[in-house]
C-alpha cells in the first residue's frame, strides 16, 4: 500500500457563518427507554434489557437514538469488575462507549451536530450511562458526522477502536515511510485498524494473528504475516522500530519477548489494561523505550478517520452483529477471543 501524505488532512477553511438552521422535526425522546444494564459486576449473563430513564443532556452535550452499538474488551472488562467499573458510581449500570444514531437533542439551533444529523461517536460512560441503549448522551467533542458510506452497524464498530488505532500507530509510534512495525493480534477490533494506518503511512508491517487471517492481514497492508499458532515471532523477525502489542502478557508471554525483536532505543506500546504491570522496568532492562497508552474521544480525529473510510483508504470489518437482548450472546463471543474486526449491537431502525 502506497504512502501517503498526512498533509492532506488540514483544517477546512473558515468561510462566511451559514443562517441557523431551524430544529429539524424529530419526535421527542420518550420519558423510558430499553437498555442493556447490569446490577453488579460477574460474567455475561449479569447483563439484562430493562426499562430505565431516557438521559438528559447537558450544557454541550447531545441525546442521540441509537440505531447501533459498538462491543468492545473494556466492556466485558468492565462488567467483569474490571476495566473503568470502579468509575461506576452506581447500579444498575449501562455499558457502552461506541454508538451510531440520529440526534434528537443538540445545544442549540445552530449547533454543527443539529438534530436529525447523523453522528457516531462515543459516550460519556461511565459518568453517564453507556450506548447499549436507546438513547444516549455525548459531549459534541466525541463525536463526528457517520460516514455516508458505512451503514449504522459497520459506524457503531468505529470510534473506540479506530481512535485507539490512531493514537497507536500516528500520534505515539509515528509511522512513516521504512518504519518497521510488529502488531500483535493485527486481525482483532483495535488490530485492523492498525494495520491499515501505519500501512497507509508507510510503515512496513508484520502482523501476528490466525492462520484464517493471514491473507487477510496482508489484503489490510501488512507484508508479513506471522501465524502465532505455528511460528514464534522472534524467531522471524528482529531489529523492529515499534512493537504495538494488543496482547501483553496475558498469552504465551508475547510482552516479554516482544521485548528481544525491538532495535535498542525501540519503542514497546502496550494496550491491554492490566496485562502485564512489569512491562516498563523490563523494557528499561531491555534497553528499549516503553508507554502504554488509553484511548482518547477525539471528535476532530475521528472526523479525520471518517474521511478516510468514505474514500475506501481504510476498512472496518464487522464480525458479528447481535441484537440489544442478544448482550450476553455477544459477550461471550467477544471472550472467545476469535473475533475477526468488530462486534456490534443493533438497537433500532434506522
Amino acid at each position: 500500500m502506497a504512502a501517503r501524505s498526512f498533509s492532506r488532512f488540514r483544517p477546512l477553511r473558515a468561510t462566511s457563518a451559514p443562517e441557523a438552521p431551524a430544529l429539524a422535526d424529530a419526535p421527542a425522546a420518550p420519558r423510558t427507554m430499553r437498555a442493556v444494564v447490569f446490577d453488579a459486576p460477574g460474567d455475561a449473563d449479569v447483563l439484562r434489557v430493562d426499562s430505565v430513564p431516557t438521559p438528559s443532556p447537558v450544557l454541550s452535550e447531545i441525546l442521540v437514538r441509537v440505531v447501533a452499538a459498538g462491543v468492545n474488551p473494556i466492556d466485558a472488562k468492565t462488567r467483569s469488575g474490571a476495566g473503568v467499573s470502579g468509575a461506576i458510581a452506581a447500579y444498575p449500570s449501562t455499558l457502552g462507549f461506541d454508538f451510531s444514531g440520529v440526534v434528537v437533542s443538540s445545544p442549540y439551533e445552530a449547533h454543527p451536530f443539529p438534530v436529525g444529523t447523523e453522528v457516531f461517536g462515543m459516550a460519556s460512560f461511565p459518568r453517564s450511562g453507556g450506548a447499549y441503549a436507546e438513547y444516549t448522551v455525548a459531549p459534541t467533542l466525541s463525536i463526528a458526522r457517520k460516514p455516508q458510506a458505512l451503514s449504522h452497524a459497520e459506524a457503531a464498530g468505529v470510534p473506540l477502536a479506530a481512535l485507539t488505532a490512531w493514537g497507536l500507530v500516528v500520534e505515539t509510534a509515528h509511522a512513516h515511510e521504512g518504519q518497521r512495525i510488529l502488531i500483535h493480534a493485527g486481525a482483532g477490533g483495535v488490530g485492523h485498524f492498525a494495520v491499515q494506518l501505519a500501512a497507509y503511512f508507510g510503515a512496513h508491517v508484520t502482523a501476528t494473528g490466525s492462520e484464517r487471517n493471514l491473507t487477510w492481514l496482508r489484503e489490510l497492508g501488512a507484508s508479513v504475516v506471522i501465524d502465532y499458532a505455528t511460528t514464534r515471532f522472534e524467531d522471524v523477525v528482529g531489529d523492529v522500530d515499534v512493537v504495538i502489542d494488543l496482547v501483553g502478557n496475558v498469552h504465551d508471554d508475547t510482552g516479554t519477548r516482544s521485548l528481544t525483536v525491538l532495535r535498542p532505543g525501540g519503542l514497546y506500546v502496550l494496550v491491554p489494561t492490566g496485562s502485564w504491570p512489569g512491562y516498563a522496568a523490563a523494557a528499561a532492562d531491555a534497553g528499549v523505550r516503553a508507554t502504554s497508552y488509553k484511548v482518547i474521544p477525539d471528535g476532530g480525529v475521528l472526523a479525520t478517520i471518517a474521511r478516510l473510510l468514505e474514500s475506501g483508504a481504510i476498512q472496518v470489518y464487522v464480525d458479528r452483529v447481535f441484537g440489544l437482548d442478544e448482550a450476553p450472546a455477544a459477550h461471550r463471543e467477544l471472550k472467545r477471543g476469535h473475533t475477526r474486526g468488530k462486534i456490534v449491537l443493533s438497537v433500532s431502525e434506522a
